[in-house]
């Protein structure tokens, strides 16, 4: 059987989607566990620059446990890349979905125990640092493989780089203008409705949502006939 072809594929609407998801959880993470990100290892490095620096208000053990996990959770979604990259493309974004919102919700549980500014219990902390980076690693290992042009989910340094670079300013042909913005504005709305909820309502909301963001976005891509083939093809 042929593949589908790439503009009917479901995947960028459900990558747009799961962005949105990144700027909740970036929220949770910066604002709520005391800067540290879960989403984007890149800050993570650069906080540790920092926190090896002695600087104030930086300290190491965070950022390692994120950057740690993170990886870990990569190292999963390879593994089950490699065994589900042949079956039908539904059978394998069911279950990265499944994976990444039990992870999320099991972190909003350990949520609704937690005091944002004392950062306090420890272990608590800790835990929503792990599974939320847990969740994000896989996520981003599993978008890696699917590769979708331009929508990375968690980082837009080349989306706003491609958008510029690529533009007719600079002579080009501006290839995937509207999906790029599209990147920019899910991000940035996450993050915004993010940062609401942390500050009205505490952790447990934005990393419940997040969660039922993925599961429900998933199963409604999962509905499209493309998703019965492997990806690509």
């Amino acid at each position: 059987m042929p593949p589908a072809p790439q503009n009917s594929s479901p995947l960028p609407g459900l990558l747009l989607l799961l962005s949105v998801t990144t700027g909740l959880v970036d929220a949770v993470s910066v604002l709520g566990l005391g800067k540290v990100f879960t989403a984007n290892m890149t800050g993570n490095v650069v906080f540790l620059g920092f926190a090896a620096a002695g600087t104030p208000g930086f300290k190491v053990a965070p950022y390692l446990v994120a950057l740690a996990t993170f990886f870990l959770g990569a190292l999963i979604a390879g593994r089950v890349g490699q065994g589900f990259g042949k079956r039908p493309l539904r059978h394998w974004l069911t279950l990265a979905a499944l994976i990444e919102a039990a992870l999320l919700w099991i972190a909003a549980l350990v949520a609704l125990n937690f005091h944002v500014p004392t950062l306090a219990p420890t272990a608590g902390l800790f835990a929503i640092i792990a599974l939320t980076a847990i969740a994000m690693g896989f996520r981003n290992a599993t978008i890696r493989q699917l590769k979708v042009p331009d929508l990375t989910t968690t980082v837009l340094t080349l989306t706003v780089t491609g958008i510029a670079a690529d533009s007719s300013m600079a002579g080009g042909a501006n290839p995937n203008l509207a999906r790029r913005i599209g990147a920019i504005l899910a991000i940035f709305g996450g993050a915004a409705a993010g940062a609401l909820m942390v500050v009205h309502r505490g952790l447990a909301l934005p990393l419940f949502v997040s969660g039922l963001i993925v599961l429900l976005g998933t199963l409604l891509c999962v509905r499209h006939p493309a998703a019965a083939l492997p990806h690509g093809g």
